[in-house]
């Protein structure tokens, strides 16, 4: 029994089909088979077809989805399932900026595979993807068990290592032939240098960095990745550390790595910087550090004289002479991010002060103090009682917490107390920061807005230069080795975030859960993506790409 389609051509030549279930039968008189119609469904129309989807549909019912798949997909099993969405945008925006053409046209100068680009677009969508600066053995097995790489179905731990390896020797290179090329695709400028220093300890950090008012939101997301902060080993430098800088575009899509021994001079890493990019337009440089730098007096950074600004982070529970006066300044704050706001103070003639106050981190900073407040109350609830030695003895204790201290206090007949003015006081500084500068020029939402910008760059900068230091031989190859690779990945991401106003761990959950099935068959095998929501569509729009097919790869049986 099958449905069968007849023709009708009519005088105006147009052509008329009928739909009717028939099936054959055996003529035993003229010893062949005849149709025989069992029912005329009528035109091939619209409505006519609305029936025959119902009619199918209880047929499946009755029948059983197994039975039907094994009838209609000559015996179809679905063997494996995979997160799709993420390595797809990645590998489109890869090669949407023309970095595959890049890298295939150098290895053939170089005299590698030119199937060697698919190896480095995996190692750098595993680096993008899952955080961590894995070894080739953990990314050959993520490529083979975890994910769908079009172009590459496997991969082996040698060919990742000869990837990087090789890396290494032509990152300058293709930098130079990346940053090319990004300029014929990205309308950016790149006005900012940003520095850091990979190496453990307390120690201050320098960096430079330039402005955006754009970025701050999806950068500001981007942080939060949840990850251990592991203190990466120090390199065999003079002195333990390594500068590692990058040229950042306005977007915040970085074009540029280098790294330098620590304690190298400022002006002999800007100068490099300002060389290398003598192509991009370095409209201004400004010095960024942060709330834990040291006195004005044991500053590196260059100084206004000299062509630079710089922006500091100050603190304002620091009780310094400048935080004192910029809280008892009055004025207004006036929005200029979603969760930022700010108001400019004037305390000094030659620098310039900026009140910042960031709504996510208020939040964070109340949360942090009722979970205090609660183990406070907890520890002196009915400490009355208690002698008084004991009590001076818990007061001690407790003293030596900076965090918990700071909401207590002691009776004038030693009993112990929350200082509810102390409590006050901080509830005024949550989410607040003291931002100076010496631009006279810049506005204030740049000032704020930077420094934020530097914050949230730094931590996820710091998110992979940990993974990299995890797996480092504490030598000074091992990091240069990995660099470029945070590079790569740092690159694609922040296109994709300032093309959607989205971090990429929001991005990253939303594109994972386009799967990819595999269905093998006795004549085939298909990979086939789910079905696409209109957010995931959405997305794609906003990134300017088209979504991928559904059928992404068929195999026939034994190839």
């Amino acid at each position: 029994m099958y449905l069968r389609s007849t023709r009708r051509r009519n005088k105006d030549g147009s052509v008329v089909r009928y739909l009717q279930l028939a099936h054959n039968e055996w003529d035993a008189a003229t010893k062949r088979s005849k149709v025989q119609v069992i029912y005329n469904f009528g035109r091939d129309d619209a409505t006519n077809r609305q029936a025959l989807v119902r009619l199918a549909a209880s047929v499946i019912k009755e029948l059983g989805p197994e039975q039907i798949l094994d009838v209609t997909a000559d015996g179809l099993e679905f063997v494996d399932s995979r997160p799709f969405g993420g390595v797809w945008v990645l590998d489109a925006l890869w090669q949407q900026l023309g970095i595959d053409k890049t890298f295939r046209r150098m290895c053939v100068n170089g005299g590698l595979d030119p199937s060697a680009e698919r190896v480095l677009f995996a190692l750098v969508a595993n680096r993008a993807l899952t955080g961590w600066a894995d070894p080739p053995g953990e990314v050959a097995r993520w490529v083979n068990e975890d994910v769908f790489v079009d172009g590459l179905p496997g991969i082996t731990e040698e060919a990742c290592r000869k990837v990087t390896d090789w890396l290494c020797e032509i990152s300058g290179s293709l930098q130079e032939e990346v940053s090319r090329e990004l300029a014929h695709h990205l309308d950016h400028e790149a006005d900012l240098l940003f520095f850091e220093s990979p190496s453990s300890g307390p120690e201050p950090i320098q960096r430079v960095t330039g402005l955006d008012s754009d970025a701050y939101e999806p950068l500001l997301d981007a942080a939060a990745t949840g990850r251990p902060a592991f203190g990466p080993p120090p390199d065999p430098d003079a002195d333990g550390r390594t500068m590692v800088g990058l040229a950042v575009t306005r977007g915040g899509i970085p074009l540029r790595v280098w790294r330098w021994p620590g304690r190298t001079p400022d002006e002999v890493m800007i100068g490099r910087a300002k060389e290398d990019m003598k192509g991009w337009a370095l409209s201004r440089v400004i010095w960024t550090a942060d709330r834990a730098c040291p006195d004005d007096g044991d500053r590196r950074l260059p100084r206004q004289d000299e062509g630079h600004h710089d922006i500091v982070g100050a603190k304002l529970r620091s009780g310094s002479a400048e935080a004192d006066a910029a809280l008892s300044r009055q004025g207004r704050y006036h929005r200029v991010a979603a969760n930022l706001r700010v108001k400019e103070v004037h305390i000094a003639a030659d620098e310039r002060f900026v009140i910042c106050c960031d709504a996510l981190t208020a939040r964070r900073d109340a949360e942090t103090r009722a979970g205090l407040l609660e183990e406070l109350t907890g520890l002196i609830d009915g400490t009355d009682r208690l002698p008084s030695a004991e009590r001076a003895a818990l007061h001690q204790r407790i003293s030596a917490d900076p965090h918990m201290s700071r909401y207590l206090r002691m009776t004038p007949g030693g009993l112990l107390r929350i200082d509810a003015k102390a409590v006050r006081a901080e509830e005024n500084l949550d989410g607040k920061y003291l931002v100076r500068t010496t631009d006279p020029g810049l506005p204030v939402e740049d000032i704020a807005l930077g420094y934020m910008r530097l914050l949230t760059f730094e931590r996820g900068w710091r998110d992979l230069l940990t993974g990299v230091s995890r797996l480092c031989d504490r030598g000074e190859p091992s990091v240069r080795r990995h660099l470029p690779l945070t590079w790569l990945s740092l690159l694609l991401v922040p296109v994709a975030e300032f093309r959607t106003g989205l971090s990429w761990a929001r991005l990253r959950r939303e594109l994972d859960r386009i799967k990819l099935g595999t269905f093998a068959a006795r004549t085939c095998t298909l990979r086939q993506r789910t079905e696409m929501t209109e957010k995931q569509h959405d997305l794609l729009a906003a990134l300017l790409l088209t979504p991928p097919p559904r059928i992404i790869e068929m195999t026939p049986a034994g190839c």
